[in-house]
């Protein structure tokens, strides 16, 4: 407790220095045989009422009581004392009032948050020194009786408290949290400890990758783990990391996608495949964006980009149900309605419909595109329309929706359509004007796919295409790559738009950020 008087980092100290007078290790020991507080809060139907004559009465529900209190209850049972399981609870100090004779401690962890009733008698005369001992934050472990104290508030009474780690710093003030969004994601410790939902946030996140993972594996998906560390950039447009390995004095590229390696892959017979892993790139940073983030790409043998709508479809939905969650989910002020299947709609169609200009039409574009102050000199046709829709259609589809049958010119690593090959075969998930998923039936012919490497398009600078020559993919595809579709999730994004959480960094648990003092303050 703090000593008036004392700066709260001075009373730590001080408590600090008695615990250890007390013979006590203020940093802990093992501590077998705990039971999670969501596990003893389910046993509140083991406390019981014995009276006199040694009748025991279950406890009333709070829904029974109706405008009875649980004193009221208690008294009108007449002379009797209240029952219940032995339990063994630990976890952090977040509220702690002093009663004199009596502490009233709440700790929490990682499955739900209990009273512990700490009486002087009760836990006896050492033990109670080190409760004065006690601050906030601290961790703890209590051996005691799962009761109900006389307001009804559902408690663990204490035999013995056990210190398992001071705390020296100061919480974040009670009721207001670690508030300033840098400083959470900085200090994404004190964030998970004291801000309510946070924790149970990213445990989410681990439930849908847990989800991901298991949809996957029960249609015959084995998952991989590939380089990190690539010679061509490719599979993707964007702007790699580079490095150099020394001992073979090479220039490398951290990755910016999954998909040429697991195309790979394919090649030599394992037919449905997938990796769920970090990917990296080079460019800015904003409330959908992140340098470092989590991809799943997905791979399947004689399948096309419609069995990838399919398959998307039960990766979300499966998700949603991971987390408890129903088909319709919050997302700020809007409602997102995943009820499957999606809406399907074609590229050219939309773009018509936001922008009011023929889509068919070189010269309506290009004059669309100046309006916009987007610049078209030296850009060829298709990469005009792309910039357009990205700027005017791509935020406005609410979505969940299939957007579908892009020009094949900006796809080079997509199969055509058998009956018009200036339309490739693939499609992109738009949600809340976010771009969740991206698909194709994959282009497995060797030849076509060397020339669309050779061949980048007029206005697009090589970092911003996907058409990076890569000699020894080709090579593999000239082994017979077997038809197939393809499909890349942003997990981060996915994870966003299922937890209601308006920015990535609210799901990364430890976002890049800005250098600070090295400093320990």
């Amino acid at each position: 407790m703090n000593d008036g008087g004392l700066a709260p980092e001075e009373s730590r100290r001080t408590n600090l220095n008695r615990i250890i007078e007390l013979g006590i290790d203020p940093w802990g020991h093992r501590f077998d045989d705990r039971n999670m507080i969501g596990d003893i809060q389910k046993r509140v139907g083991e406390i019981k009422f014995v009276s006199e004559s040694g009748v025991e009465i279950a406890l009333p529900k709070d829904a029974e009581l109706g405008d009875k209190s649980f004193r009221d209850w208690c008294k009108e049972q007449g002379k009797g004392t209240m029952t219940g399981p032995k339990v063994r609870a630990a976890g952090r100090i977040l509220l702690h009032r002093d009663k004199g004779k009596l502490h009233f401690i709440d700790i929490e962890d990682w499955t739900g948050r209990i009273q512990l009733f700490v009486g002087q008698n009760q836990v006896g005369e050492e033990n109670w020194k080190l409760i004065q001992c006690l601050d906030l934050g601290d961790l703890v472990g209590v051996d005691g009786t799962l009761r109900r104290t006389q307001t009804g508030e559902l408690s663990i009474f204490a035999d013995k408290v056990y210190l398992l780690c001071k705390t020296l710093d100061q919480p974040p003030a009670k009721h207001v949290g670690l508030v300033d969004a840098e400083l959470r994601q900085r200090r994404r410790y004190v964030d998970l400890a004291y801000n309510p939902g946070v924790r149970d946030r990213f445990l989410d996140r681990s439930k849908i990758v847990a989800s991901v993972r298991q949809t996957l594996t029960e249609q015959s998906f084995v998952e991989i783990e590939g380089p990190t560390l690539h010679t061509v950039a490719g599979g993707a447009a964007a702007r790699p990391f580079e490095t150099h390995h020394n001992a073979l004095d090479m220039s490398l590229n951290m990755r910016i996608a999954l998909e040429l390696h697991l195309k790979r892959l394919m090649v030599g017979g394992m037919e449905r495949v997938f990796e769920l892993g970090r990917v990296y790139r080079n460019e800015g940073i904003s409330p959908k964006h992140n340098p470092e983030f989590t991809m799943l790409e997905v791979y399947q043998a004689y399948g096309d980009y419609k069995s990838m709508m399919d398959l998307t479809e039960a990766v979300i939905a499966n998700s949603l149900k991971a987390i408890g969650a129903g088909a319709i989910v919050p997302y700020g002020e809007a409602q997102i309605d995943f009820s499957t299947p999606f809406s399907r709609k074609p590229y050219d169609e939309l773009f018509a419909e936001y922008t009011g200009v023929d889509p068919q039409d070189p010269a309506a574009v290009k004059a669309y595109a100046q309006s916009l102050g987007i610049p078209v000199e030296g850009k060829h046709s298709d990469v005009i329309k792309s910039e357009v829709f990205e700027a005017k259609v791509e935020d406005a589809l609410m979505g969940p929706v299939f957007v579908t049958d892009y020009p094949a010119s900006i796809c080079p690593l997509t199969k055509r359509k058998r009956d018009n090959p200036a339309i490739a075969e693939r499609f992109e998930l738009f949600v809340n004007g976010m771009e969740l998923a991206n698909a194709y039936t994959e282009l497995n012919d060797p030849d076509l796919q060397e020339a669309l490497f050779e061949n980048q398009l007029e206005g697009m600078a090589d970092e911003d295409s996907m058409a990076k020559m890569d000699h020894d993919f080709v090579r593999a595809l000239r082994n017979g790559m077997p038809p197939a579709g393809g499909l890349g999730i942003g997990i981060d994004r996915m994870v966003m738009l299922l937890t209601n959480s308006p920015s990535i960094r609210d799901i990364i648990l430890f976002p890049l950020l800005r250098a600070e003092s090295q400093t320990i303050d």
